[in-house]
Formats: C-alpha cells, sequence, structure tokens
C-alpha cells in the first residue's frame, strides 16, 4: 500500500495515501486505520481519517515519531490493496422532509437546475451516497456524489445557524448538520433523526466507509418522529 507521511504538528503525522477522492482510497484508508489501531492501540490518541489522508495523534511524552513510523510502516507493508466493498454491506436508510419550511434553498436548488421541486426531491433521494469522510463537526458526514444537475456551489454568504438534522448540498457533496452550527450549504430538508449523540455506544450514526440513501416522507410523519419545525 502507497502512503507518505507528514509531520503536522508537535502532536500529529498524518498520513497521505493519494491525491484523487475516489470510494476506494476511502477504502484503503479505513482499512489502513483498522490495522493502525489494533497494532498502536493506546499509543494513539486520535485517529481522523479524510477523503485522501489520515491524522494520528500520539502522546509525545510517552513515545518517539521515529518508532512510531516505524511500526506504521510494518503494519501497513503487508496490507492488501482491494477492489472496492461499496456495493456490499446494508444502507443506512434516513428518513427527510423535503420542504421550504426546513430547507429554504430548495426552490433555489431546483431554479438553478431547471427542474421542479419534486423532481429535486426524486433525484436527491433516488441516489445512493457513500460516506467518503467524518469531519468539520462531530458526526458531520461528507456523502458523494449528488447527480449533476443537483451540484450547487456554496452559499456567498453562510449562515449564522442551521438547525441540527438538516439536509444540504455543497458542490457535488450533500449532508446533514449533526449538531446546531452555522454554515455555508444550500439547505434542501430535514430529518427527524439524531445524527450525533455522544451518550450512544457509537455517538456518530453515520461512518465513513457507509452507504446512505434518503427517505421523502411528509410532513406529518416528519413531526410523528419527533422532527421539529
Amino acid at each position: 500500500m502507497f502512503w507518505r507521511y507528514e509531520v503536522t504538528g508537535v502532536d500529529t503525522i498524518t498520513l497521505h495515501f493519494g491525491d484523487a477522492i475516489d470510494i476506494a482510497l476511502t477504502e484503503r484508508i479505513q482499512r489502513a486505520a483498522q490495522a493502525l489501531s489494533r497494532r498502536l492501540g493506546p499509543r494513539l490518541i486520535d485517529m481522523v481519517p479524510s477523503y485522501t489522508t489520515l491524522l494520528l495523534r500520539y502522546n509525545v511524552l510517552e513515545d518517539d515519531l521515529a518508532s512510531l513510523v516505524a511500526d506504521i510502516t510494518d503494519a501497513l507493508a503487508t496490507l492488501p490493496e482491494v477492489e472496492t466493498n461499496a456495493a456490499k454491506g446494508d444502507v443506512v436508510e434516513i428518513p427527510v422532509y423535503y420542504d421550504p419550511s426546513t430547507g429554504p434553498d430548495l426552490d433555489a436548488v431546483a431554479a438553478r437546475a431547471g427542474l421542479s421541486r419534486e423532481q429535486v426531491i426524486q433525484k436527491h433521494s433516488a441516489e445512493e451516497y457513500y460516506v467518503f469522510a467524518i469531519g468539520f463537526a462531530p458526526g458531520f458526514a461528507y456523502l458523494g456524489e449528488v447527480p449533476a444537475e443537483l451540484a450547487t456551489p456554496r452559499l456567498a454568504t453562510p449562515r449564522a445557524r442551521v438547525p441540527a438534522g438538516t439536509l444540504g448540498i455543497a458542490d457535488t457533496q450533500t449532508a446533514i448538520y449533526p449538531l446546531q452550527s452555522p454554515g455555508g450549504w444550500n439547505l434542501i430538508g430535514r430529518t427527524p433523526l439524531t445524527l450525533f449523540d455522544p451518550g450512544r455506544g457509537q455517538p456518530s450514526l453515520l461512518q465513513a466507509g457507509q452507504r446512505v440513501r434518503f427517505r421523502p416522507i411528509g410532513r406529518e410523519e416528519y413531526l410523528a418522529l419527533g422532527g421539529q419545525l
């Protein structure tokens, strides 16, 4: 497995596995993370996978860079290249109320694409999305890719407040805000599900490498499932 490392902080190194964003590369990074977790165990304080990199945080008071890199090299040396497993496994279904009351940019996305509101909903929910990475905020899953006609640039001026559970589009990506936060994505709907709960055994509903499909629901079902307007 090809990789290189870069010292990116006093207690962090970043492993680079490639330059282009694709599912096969993301899966290689996930397998590398699993292998390093098994090999290095408590020596790692944190691991953060991204589209093309894996950031490792370690305890500089109890470990040294040379020893760490040597063990990383050994752990990854025998990790085989495998074909993508993206077509395998269960799909996480997420109910979404697509409506201007929950997605104030829905009609703007439709107008830009030359589509009706219903066509945007149909096209967005017909896709099966891959979780490329978790970042920006705890539980914030970057999903891709939306149909080409739905790709929409980020807002010129981000909103100061985006409610938790809101679904958005930015360029070719789509994502749900797991927590209330500022944001510049184009908002098209909202799910009643809780994407991030620190009290759960697995706080984040979504993990890198999973597949996701959105199921359109109406206002009554959204409210019955605990959704807020």
